[in-house]
């Protein structure tokens, strides 16, 4: 009874946990970014990628998302923290376990022939026993450090998720990269196209005498200039392709394209706050994650100072007949309980203590910094997202602009009004503007593809349902 009331009084007790409890820290954040666009619909919890509109790319980021090795790394890495926590969160309990053996020997009758002769010789032995043991968590240092893998689970989750969204975006952006040098390559082609068509008629005029050598070598000089674009162009391709192929978990190849450059939706800027940002940002979840971890493992380091105290007891059969093993007056038991504590331990205690709340600081200032990064990374995209969308309007009137030059020229060439160097000059200004402009259209693409990154992507709900390991 006396020990029953004692484990009684020494559980009651156990609800005691040294250490800090974790509080998330105050922190002074901007409450809107300067540069959103405050009109924009809401994206959070939708696949965003789906609002470019086509089709060919959602099936790539699905493919993505199944095959890529990256991700499989990430998820073996959750089942591997998953494992810890559970290691760790097992000494909370009783450990039991079980035994048994059997032996049988023969001891030397040399030295004590007369005892022989009454005791058995050889002798047998047989036992079965079930035994138990157990760290009372006095001081919670078990809790901590149970609470510090569970942390740390989370963190390896949050992990997954960065990567995940890192995976997500690459793929859009190689993609759109790839329709963009498509429709680059495009242009080079109609423009090499026309240059060898002007090319063959001037040296048809030059034949019969009715332009000058010069003129000939101009259109010549402006066809090679588009013909060196295509093996150029053509190369970027190929390489776009092989590295889509292995975001893919695919062997390099090429990629199928669903709609051009110019048919991709633009899709609307996202409307967020800093509590948002807070929510969804991968490295952020991940980084406070890593406090909460450093937090409780200065109370497991704390912990240490206080005694341990353990209760062990066993219970089973012993007999030298194994037809007598399991009768009652075979039957064997004990049980015991042990205190431990430090007295003197030179320092090791106190500097265990002093790494775990320097680490704690580490982490503290690298959840800060995740913060402030955050921050920086979505005014940049929306900056960047501003000022592309001004440059793509701009490009798009120098592109009318130089094909209206072009025209006029022609007709006052053909007039007999301006020399070809007119018209030169005015082709070697279209076909740049045209290449700069698809350029930058696919940027302002990719760079919304940054923008909902840099929030977090506002899409695990959905990815979630696919590609949780």
């Amino acid at each position: 009874m006396r020990v029953l009331m004692t484990l009684a009084v020494l559980l009651l007790v156990s609800g005691c946990t040294v250490g800090p409890d974790y509080v998330r820290p105050a922190l002074d954040v901007p409450q809107a970014f300067d540069n959103q666009n405050r009109d924009a619909n809401q994206t959070a919890n939708i696949d965003w990628w789906g609002q470019f509109g086509d089709p060919e790319l959602d099936a790539l980021i699905a493919e993505a998302l199944a095959n890529n090795r990256d991700m499989k790394i990430a998820a073996a890495n959750i089942e591997q923290a998953a494992a810890v926590f559970s290691q760790s969160r097992s000494t909370l309990f009783p450990q039991l376990g079980y035994g048994g053996s059997a032996a049988e020997e023969r001891a030397s009758e040399t030295d004590a022939p007369q005892l022989y002769s009454v005791v058995r010789n050889p002798k047998s032995s047989f036992q079965t026993l079930a035994s138990a043991s157990w760290e009372i968590d006095l001081w919670g240092r078990i809790r901590r450090l149970s609470e510090a893998a569970r942390a740390e689970l989370l963190a390896t989750e949050s992990a997954w998720q960065g990567v995940t969204l890192s995976l997500v975006s690459s793929v859009a952006q190689s993609y759109i990269q790839l329709l963009g040098l498509d429709e680059q390559l495009r242009v080079a082609q109609r423009t090499q196209a026309a240059y060898a068509e002007s090319l063959r008629i001037f040296e048809l005029r030059f034949a019969y005498g009715q332009v000058s050598q010069m003129t000939v070598a101009q259109a010549r000089s402006q066809y090679e200039t588009a013909a060196g674009a295509v093996p150029k162009l053509r190369s970027q391709i190929g390489q776009t392709e092989n590295v889509l192929s292995v975001l893919l978990g695919r062997n390099p190849g090429p990629i199928r394209r669903g709609k051009t450059i110019r048919q991709l939706r633009l899709p609307p800027v996202p409307a967020g706050l800093p509590s948002d940002l807070l929510v969804n940002r991968p490295d952020i979840r991940q980084a406070e994650q890593r406090l909460i971890a450093a937090n409780a493992n200065i109370g497991a380091a704390r912990a240490l100072y206080f005694p341990t105290i353990s209760l062990t007891g066993a219970s089973g059969f012993t007999s030298s007949e194994l037809s007598d093993l399991f009768r009652g007056t075979s039957r064997i038991w004990s049980y015991a309980g042990s205190v431990t504590g430090p007295i003197f331990t030179g320092g090791a205690i106190s500097g265990g203590v002093r790494q775990a709340e320097a680490a704690h600081k580490a982490a503290l200032l690298s959840y800060e910094s995740a913060i402030q990064s955050a921050f920086a990374d979505v005014e940049n995209a929306f900056i960047a997202q501003k000022m592309l969308a001004e440059q793509m309007q701009s490009e798009e009137r120098l592109v009318g602009a130089n094909s209206e030059y072009v025209r006029l020229a022609h007709l006052q060439y053909e007039g007999g009004y301006t020399p070809y160097s007119t018209v030169l000059q005015a082709e070697q200004q279209l076909f740049p503007s045209e290449l700069n402009s698809v350029q930058t259209r696919t940027t302002l693409l990719v760079s919304l593809v940054n923008i909902y990154k840099a929030m977090g992507g506002g899409w695990q709900t959905a990815v979630s349902s696919a590609a949780v390991p």
